[in-house]
């Protein structure tokens, strides 16, 4: 199994959300389980405007990094943002809309505890 020290597209990912104090940060490992991709990440922010803003400033830090453009789905309303960076896949979530379609519930397989420190 990839960890985030293995990825540095996941150790990214991860870092920025954190540094944009996104909330409730889950990392689910999808290798082996799915196609789509090598990682799921589901995090929430406090609002609309925080969810858009994280997503936005997410998708520049990955294309400056030089991990490829990256795909937006869910702005400007800012409910549910996807991002789609290929190998990793991240839904960022008001709590209300999160705890409405439960995604961790449905990917986890019962193994993707919280990342550490941001429970």
């Amino acid at each position: 199994m990839t960890t985030a020290e293995d990825d540095p597209l996941l150790d990214l990912v991860l870092q920025q959300l954190d540094d944009d104090q996104a909330q409730d940060i889950v990392a689910i490992p999808l290798e082996g389980k799915s196609s789509i991709a090598d990682h799921m990440i589901i995090a929430s922010g406090r609002s609309t405007r925080q969810v858009a803003s994280i997503a936005q400033k997410l998708a520049e830090k990955i294309k400056q990094a030089g991990f490829g453009p990256v795909k937006l789905e869910g702005l400007p309303a800012a409910d549910w943002v996807l991002l789609d960076a290929g190998d990793v896949v991240v839904h960022l979530f008001r709590p209300e809309v999160r705890s409405f379609y439960n995604l961790e519930r449905m990917w986890a397989f019962g193994d993707a505890p919280p990342v550490a420190g941001t429970a």
